[in-house]
């Protein structure tokens, strides 16, 4: 926190949805320069994302629908990270179920805020190689949409730039990725 900066303090708290996946709370604040407002929030567990890269040097990704968007986008491999569970074997599980493939080497590249605007969700991203594919891979789960593509890093990077639909975790995540893919 920088010098001098006092932080907001909370007034009250109202919790209006739980949900599976997330809450939704609205918070009443009083700013250091003694204004008060509401503040609304998404509270999310935080989720894990693999960039899954094969021996060839292929990233792979899966197509997915989603219904806020009422489309399908490109995406890395990830999921919700579970209570009292390391995002690491989050990833892991999440590899696995949607793509069929297993990770022998795992490298931390880095966590970020998906979008602290409005919520507090944290993306724990790895990178995922010495591949191997399962003979019998996890079921997908019943409610996604999901087929796998393979993609070489300059064609993925050339397909964000092109505006295919790219979800902006995986954006950052290929980023944070691109000095080890060669």
């Amino acid at each position: 926190m920088p010098l001098g900066r006092e932080l907001p303090q909370l007034l009250k708290q109202r919790l209006f949805y739980k949900g599976r996946k997330f809450d939704f709370e609205v918070n009443r604040l009083r700013l250091p320069n003694k204004s008060e407002g509401e503040w609304e929030c998404i509270r999310h567990p935080g989720g894990a994302l693999a960039v899954p890269v094969t021996a060839e040097g292929k990233l792979i990704l899966v197509r997915q629908y989603r219904f806020a968007i009422q489309g399908r986008i490109l995406e890395f491999p990830a999921g919700t990270v579970e209570p009292n569970e390391d995002p690491l074997e989050t990833v892991t599980r999440e590899i696995q179920e949607e793509t069929g493939y297993s990770a022998q080497k795992w490298d931390k590249l880095g966590e970020f805020f998906l979008a602290p605007g409005y919520s507090d969700e944290i993306i724990y991203a790895y990178l995922a190689r010495d591949l191997e594919k399962l003979e019998n891979p996890p079921a997908q789960e019943a409610d996604e949409d999901i087929e796998i593509v393979f993609f070489t890093p300059e064609a993925f990077e050339k397909a964000i730039l092109e505006g295919e639909p790219v979800d902006a975790k995986t954006v950052s995540s290929f980023f944070l990725a691109r000095p080890f893919l060669v």
